[in-house]
């Protein structure tokens, strides 16, 4: 299987490069270097991807469609989901991507120690930790596209997907989402900012 370039730039960038020797420090930093690792996906593709288009037209994938598909990307990595472990460089026993499961199996493993949970419904005698990562991902995967979707530079103002994406729960009727690749709020909703509905199964 070929895995595409965006895939091997998350395990390239700072993610790999986290310090999982100090704990106090990773875990809090790991949010923040999971959505760092995000908004440079999305400042990449931004850039580079309108540039795609140009050159073939034909395509059907929208620059929304291609930061929905590194979202999902980056959900597999977080949670251990994904097969591609890359190509060991030159003198290297491990792969960048074999690292960075590495790195986020060493800092779940410190979420465990911490909230004395190795016996609950997070025990994993093998230290892949799998549910925990889960349940982190759910938790802060808002942020995470927040990050992957910053539009400073108003490159997303008007994209949208290549079919309707967002479900209006109260009138429950389907359409575009057109501000920044993210879906009205909803009247009375809290938040602002959701996934689109129809990438939902996309972590």
């Amino acid at each position: 299987a070929c895995a595409p370039f965006r895939r091997l730039s998350l395990c390239n960038r700072n993610l790999v490069k986290m310090d999982t020797n100090n704990y106090s420090k990773a875990k809090p930093d790991l949010l923040a270097e999971v959505c760092l690792a995000a908004k440079l996906e999305g400042e990449s593709i931004k850039t580079h991807y309108p540039q795609y288009q140009a050159q073939y037209p034909g395509s059907a994938s929208t620059t929304c469609t291609v930061l929905a598909r590194s979202f999902a990307d980056i959900g597999d990595i977080v949670r251990g989901r994904d097969l591609y472990l890359g190509n060991r460089k030159k003198n290297q026993e491990e792969t960048e991507r074999e690292k960075l499961e590495d790195n986020l199996k060493r800092i779940s493993g410190k979420y465990m120690e911490d909230w004395m949970i190795k016996k609950s419904n997070y025990d994993d005698s093998e230290g892949n930790f799998y549910q925990l990562r889960e349940d982190w991902w759910e938790a802060n995967r808002k942020e995470v596209w927040k990050a992957l979707t910053c539009d400073d530079d108003k490159k997303l103002r008007d994209a949208s997907y290549f079919r309707a994406t967002c479900i209006d729960r109260n009138e429950r009727v389907e359409s575009q989402a057109t501000k920044r690749c993210r879906c009205d709020k909803d009247e009375g909703a809290k938040d602002g900012d959701r996934v689109p509905a129809y990438f939902d199964y996309v972590p």
